[in-house]
Protein backbone atom coordinates (compact mmCIF):
# COMPACT_ATOMS: atom_id res chain seq x y z
CA UNK A 1 0.00 0.00 0.00
CA UNK A 2 2.50 2.50 0.76
CA UNK A 3 3.90 2.55 -2.85
CA UNK A 4 0.74 3.45 -4.12
CA UNK A 5 0.09 6.13 -1.28
CA UNK A 6 3.71 7.62 -1.99
CA UNK A 7 2.28 8.19 -5.60
CA UNK A 8 -0.24 10.95 -3.82
CA UNK A 9 1.02 14.51 -4.17
CA UNK A 10 -1.84 16.60 -2.67
CA UNK A 11 -4.95 16.20 -5.24
CA UNK A 12 -2.96 14.88 -7.51
CA UNK A 13 -1.04 11.53 -8.19
CA UNK A 14 2.12 12.30 -9.27
CA UNK A 15 5.42 9.60 -9.94
CA UNK A 16 8.29 8.38 -12.16
CA UNK A 17 6.80 7.79 -15.23
CA UNK A 18 10.07 6.67 -17.82
CA UNK A 19 13.67 6.57 -17.25
CA UNK A 20 16.01 9.16 -18.34
CA UNK A 21 16.48 10.73 -15.00
CA UNK A 22 19.71 9.16 -12.53
CA UNK A 23 18.62 8.53 -9.16
CA UNK A 24 14.66 8.36 -10.30
CA UNK A 25 13.52 5.27 -10.64
CA UNK A 26 9.97 4.67 -12.23
CA UNK A 27 7.21 4.61 -9.66
CA UNK A 28 4.30 4.83 -12.03
CA UNK A 29 4.27 2.53 -14.78
CA UNK A 30 1.84 0.66 -16.82
CA UNK A 31 0.45 -2.18 -14.03
CA UNK A 32 0.58 0.81 -11.66
CA UNK A 33 -1.81 2.89 -13.62
CA UNK A 34 -3.99 0.45 -15.24
CA UNK A 35 -4.88 -0.33 -10.78
CA UNK A 36 -5.41 2.81 -10.47
CA UNK A 37 -7.58 2.92 -13.03
CA UNK A 38 -9.68 0.06 -12.00
CA UNK A 39 -9.74 2.12 -8.66
CA UNK A 40 -11.24 4.75 -10.02
CA UNK A 41 -14.10 2.54 -11.52
CA UNK A 42 -14.97 1.12 -8.19
CA UNK A 43 -14.70 4.64 -6.16
CA UNK A 44 -17.10 6.09 -8.76
CA UNK A 45 -19.25 3.42 -8.96
CA UNK A 46 -19.94 3.84 -5.12
CA UNK A 47 -20.12 7.21 -4.73
CA UNK A 48 -22.64 7.69 -7.31
CA UNK A 49 -24.01 3.91 -6.52
CA UNK A 50 -24.74 3.30 -10.30
CA UNK A 51 -22.34 0.83 -12.91
CA UNK A 52 -21.90 1.03 -16.38
CA UNK A 53 -20.49 4.51 -15.80
CA UNK A 54 -19.06 6.68 -18.56
CA UNK A 55 -15.49 7.79 -17.83
CA UNK A 56 -13.48 9.88 -19.83
CA UNK A 57 -9.52 10.07 -20.28
CA UNK A 58 -6.96 12.80 -21.80
CA UNK A 59 -3.62 13.60 -21.63
CA UNK A 60 -0.76 15.97 -22.30
CA UNK A 61 1.80 15.81 -24.39
CA UNK A 62 4.06 13.69 -22.13
CA UNK A 63 6.36 10.98 -23.66
CA UNK A 64 4.86 8.40 -21.62
CA UNK A 65 1.26 9.30 -22.19
CA UNK A 66 0.12 6.49 -24.36
CA UNK A 67 1.38 3.83 -22.70
CA UNK A 68 -0.36 4.94 -19.30
CA UNK A 69 -3.76 6.10 -21.00
CA UNK A 70 -3.86 2.48 -22.73
CA UNK A 71 -3.02 0.71 -19.05
CA UNK A 72 -5.66 3.39 -18.51
CA UNK A 73 -8.24 2.42 -20.62
CA UNK A 74 -8.32 -0.74 -19.57
CA UNK A 75 -8.19 -0.56 -15.91
CA UNK A 76 -11.38 0.94 -16.64
CA UNK A 77 -12.54 -1.35 -18.74
CA UNK A 78 -12.41 -3.90 -15.93
CA UNK A 79 -14.21 -1.90 -13.43
CA UNK A 80 -17.46 -1.74 -15.81
CA UNK A 81 -16.85 1.52 -17.68
CA UNK A 82 -17.18 2.87 -20.95
CA UNK A 83 -14.56 4.44 -21.77
CA UNK A 84 -13.84 7.81 -24.12
CA UNK A 85 -10.39 8.68 -25.36
CA UNK A 86 -10.28 12.19 -24.99
CA UNK A 87 -6.27 12.34 -26.87
CA UNK A 88 -4.40 15.23 -26.26
CA UNK A 89 -6.72 17.79 -24.15
CA UNK A 90 -5.76 20.51 -21.61
CA UNK A 91 -6.95 19.76 -17.77
CA UNK A 92 -9.67 22.27 -17.37
CA UNK A 93 -10.96 20.71 -20.56
CA UNK A 94 -10.95 17.51 -18.77
CA UNK A 95 -13.31 18.25 -16.37
CA UNK A 96 -16.00 20.02 -18.70
CA UNK A 97 -16.02 16.67 -20.55
CA UNK A 98 -18.39 16.30 -17.10
CA UNK A 99 -20.60 19.03 -17.58
CA UNK A 100 -20.87 19.20 -20.90
CA UNK A 101 -24.69 18.41 -22.31
CA UNK A 102 -23.07 16.54 -24.99
CA UNK A 103 -20.64 14.39 -23.26
CA UNK A 104 -21.75 14.78 -19.86
CA UNK A 105 -19.81 11.35 -18.61
CA UNK A 106 -19.75 10.70 -14.78
CA UNK A 107 -16.19 11.26 -14.33
CA UNK A 108 -12.64 11.76 -16.24
CA UNK A 109 -8.86 11.25 -15.58
CA UNK A 110 -6.43 14.03 -16.99
CA UNK A 111 -2.83 12.43 -17.58
CA UNK A 112 -0.56 15.61 -16.23
CA UNK A 113 2.46 16.06 -14.11
CA UNK A 114 1.83 19.85 -15.02
CA UNK A 115 5.66 21.63 -15.63
CA UNK A 116 7.47 19.21 -13.97
CA UNK A 117 10.25 17.04 -15.93
CA UNK A 118 9.67 15.17 -19.34
CA UNK A 119 10.07 12.00 -17.18
CA UNK A 120 7.17 12.35 -14.72
CA UNK A 121 3.56 11.63 -15.30
CA UNK A 122 0.70 11.36 -13.10
CA UNK A 123 -3.40 11.72 -12.76
CA UNK A 124 -6.13 14.31 -11.74
CA UNK A 125 -8.98 13.19 -11.37
CA UNK A 126 -13.00 15.29 -11.95
CA UNK A 127 -16.33 14.30 -11.01
CA UNK A 128 -18.82 16.97 -11.75
CA UNK A 129 -18.95 18.52 -8.49
CA UNK A 130 -14.86 19.33 -9.56
CA UNK A 131 -11.68 18.08 -8.86
CA UNK A 132 -11.30 15.33 -6.42
CA UNK A 133 -9.82 16.38 -2.81
CA UNK A 134 -7.10 14.89 -0.62
CA UNK A 135 -9.25 12.18 0.88
CA UNK A 136 -10.86 10.83 -1.74
CA UNK A 137 -7.41 10.47 -3.85
CA UNK A 138 -6.43 8.40 -0.73
CA UNK A 139 -9.29 6.37 -1.14
CA UNK A 140 -8.53 5.50 -4.53
CA UNK A 141 -4.94 4.54 -3.76
CA UNK A 142 -6.17 2.45 -1.17
CA UNK A 143 -8.33 -0.04 -3.63
CA UNK A 144 -5.69 -0.11 -6.06
CA UNK A 145 -3.05 -1.13 -3.63
CA UNK A 146 -6.18 -3.85 -2.10
CA UNK A 147 -6.41 -4.63 -5.98
CA UNK A 148 -3.53 -5.66 -6.64
CA UNK A 149 -1.78 -6.99 -10.11
CA UNK A 150 -4.31 -6.74 -12.84
CA UNK A 151 -3.57 -8.67 -16.09
CA UNK A 152 -3.50 -5.95 -19.46
CA UNK A 153 -6.90 -6.43 -21.11
CA UNK A 154 -8.02 -6.46 -25.45
CA UNK A 155 -10.02 -3.24 -25.31
CA UNK A 156 -13.81 -3.76 -26.39
CA UNK A 157 -15.60 -0.18 -24.28
CA UNK A 158 -13.53 2.28 -25.17
CA UNK A 159 -13.82 5.27 -27.99
CA UNK A 160 -12.57 8.41 -29.28
CA UNK A 161 -14.23 11.60 -29.05
CA UNK A 162 -12.84 15.25 -30.48
CA UNK A 163 -13.38 16.48 -26.92
CA UNK A 164 -10.51 19.77 -27.30
CA UNK A 165 -12.38 20.95 -30.68
CA UNK A 166 -16.03 21.28 -28.23
CA UNK A 167 -14.00 23.35 -25.41
CA UNK A 168 -12.30 25.64 -28.02
CA UNK A 169 -15.66 25.98 -29.35
CA UNK A 170 -17.08 26.98 -26.30
CA UNK A 171 -14.43 29.26 -25.46
CA UNK A 172 -15.03 31.05 -29.08
CA UNK A 173 -18.92 31.62 -27.67
CA UNK A 174 -17.82 33.21 -24.36
CA UNK A 175 -15.29 35.72 -26.13
CA UNK A 176 -17.74 36.39 -28.78
CA UNK A 177 -20.47 36.91 -26.34
CA UNK A 178 -18.63 38.84 -23.88
CA UNK A 179 -17.04 41.05 -26.82
CA UNK A 180 -20.12 40.79 -28.58
CA UNK A 181 -18.58 40.23 -32.05
CA UNK A 182 -18.12 37.34 -34.53
CA UNK A 183 -14.22 38.86 -34.33
CA UNK A 184 -13.54 40.73 -32.08
CA UNK A 185 -9.63 40.33 -32.57
CA UNK A 186 -9.21 41.39 -35.75
CA UNK A 187 -6.77 43.87 -36.20
CA UNK A 188 -4.82 42.35 -33.33
CA UNK A 189 -1.61 40.66 -33.03
CA UNK A 190 -1.44 37.92 -30.48
CA UNK A 191 1.56 34.99 -29.83
CA UNK A 192 1.43 32.41 -28.02
CA UNK A 193 3.99 30.14 -26.25
CA UNK A 194 2.45 26.51 -25.56
CA UNK A 195 5.86 25.17 -24.63
CA UNK A 196 5.50 22.04 -26.54
CA UNK A 197 2.63 20.73 -23.72
CA UNK A 198 -1.39 20.84 -25.08
CA UNK A 199 -2.34 24.85 -25.37
CA UNK A 200 -0.81 25.11 -29.10
CA UNK A 201 -4.58 24.58 -29.57
CA UNK A 202 -5.62 27.95 -28.59
CA UNK A 203 -3.93 29.31 -31.89
CA UNK A 204 -5.76 27.23 -34.51
CA UNK A 205 -9.20 26.70 -32.54
CA UNK A 206 -9.33 30.24 -30.52
CA UNK A 207 -7.54 32.87 -31.28
CA UNK A 208 -8.08 32.62 -35.82
CA UNK A 209 -11.80 32.12 -35.15
CA UNK A 210 -11.61 35.06 -33.55
CA UNK A 211 -9.66 37.15 -36.01
CA UNK A 212 -6.56 37.34 -34.43
CA UNK A 213 -3.37 37.57 -36.32
CA UNK A 214 -1.31 34.89 -34.44
CA UNK A 215 2.17 35.41 -36.78
CA UNK A 216 4.97 34.75 -34.41
CA UNK A 217 3.52 31.99 -32.42
CA UNK A 218 5.93 28.96 -30.43
CA UNK A 219 6.36 25.88 -29.66
CA UNK A 220 2.61 24.66 -30.49
CA UNK A 221 3.80 20.94 -31.16
CA UNK A 222 3.14 18.82 -28.66
CA UNK A 223 6.67 17.08 -27.38
CA UNK A 224 6.82 15.80 -24.19
CA UNK A 225 10.75 16.03 -24.37
CA UNK A 226 9.94 20.15 -23.77
CA UNK A 227 12.99 20.79 -26.27
CA UNK A 228 12.66 24.36 -26.03
CA UNK A 229 11.90 25.34 -21.96
CA UNK A 230 9.82 24.07 -19.39
CA UNK A 231 5.95 24.81 -19.92
CA UNK A 232 5.79 26.93 -16.49
CA UNK A 233 4.62 30.81 -16.85
CA UNK A 234 6.69 30.82 -13.14
CA UNK A 235 9.80 29.94 -15.13
CA UNK A 236 12.22 32.77 -16.28
CA UNK A 237 13.68 31.18 -19.67
CA UNK A 238 9.69 30.83 -20.71
CA UNK A 239 8.78 34.30 -19.50
CA UNK A 240 11.70 35.13 -21.33
CA UNK A 241 10.80 33.25 -24.59
CA UNK A 242 7.20 35.16 -24.76
CA UNK A 243 8.83 38.14 -24.29
CA UNK A 244 10.97 37.78 -27.41
CA UNK A 245 8.31 36.81 -29.32
CA UNK A 246 5.95 39.73 -28.03
CA UNK A 247 8.99 42.41 -29.09
CA UNK A 248 9.96 40.23 -32.59
CA UNK A 249 6.90 40.15 -33.74
CA UNK A 250 5.42 44.13 -32.49
CA UNK A 251 2.52 41.95 -31.18
CA UNK A 252 -0.27 43.40 -28.80
CA UNK A 253 0.11 40.87 -26.48
CA UNK A 254 1.70 37.48 -25.73
CA UNK A 255 -0.25 34.16 -23.79
CA UNK A 256 1.86 31.11 -22.22
CA UNK A 257 0.43 28.33 -20.57
CA UNK A 258 1.85 25.28 -18.48
CA UNK A 259 2.09 21.96 -20.05
CA UNK A 260 -1.64 21.11 -19.41
CA UNK A 261 -3.36 24.71 -19.45
CA UNK A 262 -4.44 25.02 -16.09
CA UNK A 263 -2.32 28.07 -15.57
CA UNK A 264 -1.60 31.04 -17.57
CA UNK A 265 0.85 34.13 -17.70
CA UNK A 266 0.86 37.34 -20.20
CA UNK A 267 3.16 39.78 -21.69
CA UNK A 268 1.48 43.22 -22.34
CA UNK A 269 2.34 45.32 -25.85
CA UNK A 270 5.63 46.52 -24.52
CA UNK A 271 7.02 43.31 -23.62
CA UNK A 272 6.25 43.58 -19.50
CA UNK A 273 5.35 40.58 -18.34
CA UNK A 274 1.92 40.21 -16.76
CA UNK A 275 2.08 37.02 -14.07
CA UNK A 276 2.29 36.83 -10.47
CA UNK A 277 1.27 39.87 -8.94
CA UNK A 278 0.59 41.29 -12.04
CA UNK A 279 -1.77 38.52 -13.62
CA UNK A 280 -3.82 38.69 -9.99
CA UNK A 281 -4.46 42.73 -10.55
CA UNK A 282 -5.27 42.64 -14.08
CA UNK A 283 -7.80 39.50 -13.13
CA UNK A 284 -9.03 41.07 -9.81
CA UNK A 285 -9.57 44.62 -11.83
CA UNK A 286 -12.09 42.77 -14.62
CA UNK A 287 -13.48 40.66 -11.55
CA UNK A 288 -13.92 43.64 -9.13
CA UNK A 289 -15.43 45.91 -12.61
CA UNK A 290 -18.24 43.07 -12.80
CA UNK A 291 -18.45 42.33 -8.69
CA UNK A 292 -17.77 45.68 -6.94
CA UNK A 293 -16.82 45.10 -3.35
CA UNK A 294 -16.32 41.65 -3.53
CA UNK A 295 -13.71 39.34 -2.32
CA UNK A 296 -10.46 38.39 -4.32
CA UNK A 297 -9.21 35.42 -2.35
CA UNK A 298 -4.83 34.96 -3.20
CA UNK A 299 -2.23 33.16 -1.65
CA UNK A 300 -0.17 33.89 0.68
CA UNK A 301 2.95 35.58 -1.07
CA UNK A 302 1.55 38.16 -3.00
CA UNK A 303 2.53 41.60 -2.53
CA UNK A 304 2.04 44.58 -0.39
CA UNK A 305 1.47 46.46 -3.34
CA UNK A 306 -1.41 44.05 -4.68
CA UNK A 307 -3.39 44.64 -1.26
CA UNK A 308 -3.25 48.30 -2.14
CA UNK A 309 -4.58 47.68 -5.27
CA UNK A 310 -7.71 45.72 -4.39
CA UNK A 311 -8.50 47.40 -1.57
CA UNK A 312 -7.80 50.87 -2.27
CA UNK A 313 -7.85 51.31 -5.67
CA UNK A 314 -10.77 48.88 -6.61
CA UNK A 315 -12.35 48.66 -3.56
CA UNK A 316 -12.33 44.82 -3.29
CA UNK A 317 -11.62 43.08 -0.34
CA UNK A 318 -8.15 40.70 -0.50
CA UNK A 319 -8.20 37.98 1.53
CA UNK A 320 -4.67 36.48 1.53
CA UNK A 321 -4.86 32.92 2.31
CA UNK A 322 -2.74 29.78 1.99
CA UNK A 323 0.05 28.46 -0.61
CA UNK A 324 -2.03 25.85 -2.55
CA UNK A 325 -4.07 26.34 -5.35
CA UNK A 326 -6.46 24.07 -4.44
CA UNK A 327 -6.52 25.77 -0.98
CA UNK A 328 -7.48 29.06 -2.20
CA UNK A 329 -10.33 28.16 -4.33
CA UNK A 330 -11.98 26.02 -1.40
CA UNK A 331 -11.33 29.26 0.73
CA UNK A 332 -13.27 31.44 -2.15
CA UNK A 333 -16.17 28.66 -2.21
CA UNK A 334 -16.18 28.79 1.82
CA UNK A 335 -16.67 32.54 1.95
CA UNK A 336 -19.46 32.34 -0.91
CA UNK A 337 -21.38 29.72 1.41
CA UNK A 338 -20.65 31.83 4.80
CA UNK A 339 -22.73 34.73 2.76
CA UNK A 340 -19.34 36.99 1.85
CA UNK A 341 -19.04 36.97 -2.08
CA UNK A 342 -15.95 35.99 -3.58
CA UNK A 343 -15.54 35.47 -7.99
CA UNK A 344 -12.06 35.13 -7.90
CA UNK A 345 -9.14 32.63 -6.70
CA UNK A 346 -5.74 33.45 -7.82
CA UNK A 347 -2.75 31.69 -6.86
CA UNK A 348 1.04 33.51 -8.11
CA UNK A 349 1.66 30.19 -9.61
CA UNK A 350 -1.13 31.22 -12.34
CA UNK A 351 -3.68 29.09 -11.42
CA UNK A 352 -6.64 30.50 -11.23
CA UNK A 353 -10.59 30.10 -10.73
CA UNK A 354 -13.68 32.18 -11.18
CA UNK A 355 -16.94 31.05 -9.79
CA UNK A 356 -18.76 32.20 -13.06
CA UNK A 357 -16.99 28.72 -14.65
CA UNK A 358 -17.25 26.25 -11.33
CA UNK A 359 -14.48 27.73 -9.81
CA UNK A 360 -12.41 25.31 -12.47
CA UNK A 361 -8.50 26.31 -12.41
CA UNK A 362 -8.68 27.06 -16.17
CA UNK A 363 -5.67 28.65 -17.63
CA UNK A 364 -7.48 29.24 -20.70
CA UNK A 365 -10.48 30.80 -19.28
CA UNK A 366 -8.77 33.41 -17.70
CA UNK A 367 -6.95 34.35 -20.54
CA UNK A 368 -10.58 34.12 -22.38
CA UNK A 369 -11.70 36.50 -19.87
CA UNK A 370 -8.53 39.20 -20.79
CA UNK A 371 -9.02 38.63 -24.58
CA UNK A 372 -13.03 40.07 -23.99
CA UNK A 373 -11.71 42.85 -21.71
CA UNK A 374 -8.92 43.59 -24.74
CA UNK A 375 -11.74 43.85 -27.28
CA UNK A 376 -13.94 45.68 -25.53
CA UNK A 377 -11.21 48.41 -24.87
CA UNK A 378 -10.44 48.49 -28.59
CA UNK A 379 -14.19 48.39 -29.90
CA UNK A 380 -14.47 51.87 -27.13
CA UNK A 381 -10.98 53.55 -27.77
CA UNK A 382 -10.60 53.19 -24.14
CA UNK A 383 -6.88 52.37 -24.10
CA UNK A 384 -5.21 48.77 -23.14
CA UNK A 385 -5.00 46.27 -21.07
CA UNK A 386 -1.20 47.49 -19.45
CA UNK A 387 -2.66 50.86 -19.16
CA UNK A 388 -5.46 49.11 -16.39
CA UNK A 389 -3.05 48.30 -14.32
CA UNK A 390 0.07 50.45 -14.70
CA UNK A 391 -0.60 52.24 -11.18
CA UNK A 392 0.40 48.73 -9.79
CA UNK A 393 2.81 49.47 -7.21
CA UNK A 394 5.91 46.88 -7.53
CA UNK A 395 8.13 46.22 -4.62
CA UNK A 396 11.44 47.46 -5.32
CA UNK A 397 13.24 44.05 -3.46
CA UNK A 398 12.15 40.22 -3.38
CA UNK A 399 13.17 37.20 -2.13
CA UNK A 400 12.57 33.48 -2.08
CA UNK A 401 14.55 31.10 -0.38
CA UNK A 402 14.34 27.48 0.78
CA UNK A 403 16.61 26.28 3.69
CA UNK A 404 16.16 22.03 3.53
CA UNK A 405 15.15 20.17 6.31
CA UNK A 406 17.78 17.25 6.79
CA UNK A 407 15.87 14.92 8.70
CA UNK A 408 13.54 12.15 8.19
CA UNK A 409 9.99 13.80 9.73
CA UNK A 410 10.57 16.84 8.45
CA UNK A 411 6.89 17.61 8.90
CA UNK A 412 7.44 17.93 12.52
CA UNK A 413 11.02 19.64 12.37
CA UNK A 414 8.85 22.81 10.64
CA UNK A 415 6.70 22.89 13.15
CA UNK A 416 9.27 23.14 15.57
CA UNK A 417 11.37 26.13 13.45
CA UNK A 418 8.21 28.30 12.60
CA UNK A 419 7.02 27.78 16.70
CA UNK A 420 10.97 29.33 17.55
CA UNK A 421 10.59 31.60 15.02
CA UNK A 422 7.30 33.61 16.06
CA UNK A 423 9.23 33.94 19.90
CA UNK A 424 12.22 35.36 17.52
CA UNK A 425 9.67 37.30 16.11
CA UNK A 426 7.87 38.70 19.28
CA UNK A 427 11.37 39.72 20.85
CA UNK A 428 13.00 41.42 17.14
CA UNK A 429 12.07 45.34 17.87
CA UNK A 430 10.65 46.99 14.94
CA UNK A 431 9.34 43.39 13.78
CA UNK A 432 4.90 42.42 14.45
CA UNK A 433 2.77 40.09 13.35
CA UNK A 434 0.65 40.56 10.41
CA UNK A 435 -3.17 40.81 11.19
CA UNK A 436 -5.26 38.59 8.94
CA UNK A 437 -2.43 36.14 8.50
CA UNK A 438 -3.57 32.43 7.61
CA UNK A 439 -0.08 30.14 6.94
CA UNK A 440 2.72 30.39 8.67
CA UNK A 441 4.60 33.17 10.58
CA UNK A 442 3.85 36.34 8.56
CA UNK A 443 6.06 39.69 9.59
CA UNK A 444 5.61 43.05 8.73
CA UNK A 445 8.61 45.66 9.71
CA UNK A 446 9.50 49.17 8.18
CA UNK A 447 11.52 47.27 5.73
CA UNK A 448 8.62 45.23 4.56
CA UNK A 449 7.79 41.83 4.90
CA UNK A 450 8.83 38.31 6.00
CA UNK A 451 6.26 35.30 5.62
CA UNK A 452 8.14 31.87 7.00
CA UNK A 453 5.75 28.66 5.62
CA UNK A 454 6.16 24.92 5.51
CA UNK A 455 6.13 23.21 3.13
CA UNK A 456 3.58 20.59 2.68
CA UNK A 457 4.99 18.44 0.00
CA UNK A 458 8.96 19.04 0.53
CA UNK A 459 11.60 19.19 3.45
CA UNK A 460 11.73 22.51 3.10
CA UNK A 461 10.65 25.76 4.63
CA UNK A 462 10.30 28.32 2.03
CA UNK A 463 10.75 31.81 2.77
CA UNK A 464 9.61 34.80 0.84
CA UNK A 465 10.82 38.38 1.48
CA UNK A 466 9.31 41.94 0.06
CA UNK A 467 10.74 45.38 0.31
CA UNK A 468 9.88 49.09 -1.06
CA UNK A 469 13.36 50.20 0.54
CA UNK A 470 16.17 49.59 -1.54
CA UNK A 471 18.42 46.84 0.64
CA UNK A 472 15.90 46.45 3.05
CA UNK A 473 15.57 42.78 1.33
CA UNK A 474 18.85 42.28 3.18
CA UNK A 475 18.65 43.97 5.99
CA UNK A 476 15.69 41.29 6.82
CA UNK A 477 17.35 38.14 5.51
CA UNK A 478 20.66 38.76 7.58
CA UNK A 479 18.14 38.74 10.89
CA UNK A 480 16.22 35.81 9.59
CA UNK A 481 19.47 33.55 8.51
CA UNK A 482 20.44 34.35 12.22
CA UNK A 483 17.84 32.75 13.81
CA UNK A 484 18.02 29.98 11.42
CA UNK A 485 21.56 29.28 12.29
CA UNK A 486 20.81 28.11 15.48
CA UNK A 487 19.56 24.78 13.81
CA UNK A 488 21.89 22.29 13.21
CA UNK A 489 19.09 20.10 11.10
CA UNK A 490 18.30 23.00 8.28
CA UNK A 491 20.66 24.15 5.83
CA UNK A 492 20.59 26.62 4.13
CA UNK A 493 21.24 28.10 0.51
CA UNK A 494 25.15 28.87 -0.25
CA UNK A 495 23.76 32.20 -1.00
CA UNK A 496 21.44 34.71 0.29
CA UNK A 497 21.68 38.37 1.04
Amino acid sequence: MNNYQKLQNGSDVRGVAIEGVEGEPVTLNEQIARTIGYAFAQWLETRLGKSELRVAVGHDSRLSSDVLKTAVFQGLEKGGCFVFDCGLASTPAMYMSTVFEHHGYDGSIMLTASHLPFNRNGMKFFVREGGLDKPSIKEILTLAAEAGTLPGVELSNTTKTSLIDDYAAHLVRIIRAGAGADQPLTGLKIVVDAGNGAGGFFVEKVLRPLGADTTGSRFLEPDGSFPNHIPNPEDKVAMDAIIDAVKKNQADFGIIFDTDVDRAGAVDRNGKPINRNRFIALMATIVLEQHPGSTIVTDSVTSTGLKWWIEEKLGGIHHRFQRGYKNVINEAIRLNASGSPAFLALETSGHGALKENYFLDDGAYQIAKILIKIAQLRASGEGTVDELISELPEPVETLEFRPMILVDDFSAYADKVLDAFKRFVEQEAGWSFTPNSYEGVHVTSEDGWILMRKSLHDPQIPINIESDVSGGVAVMAKRVCSFLADFADLQLPARTP
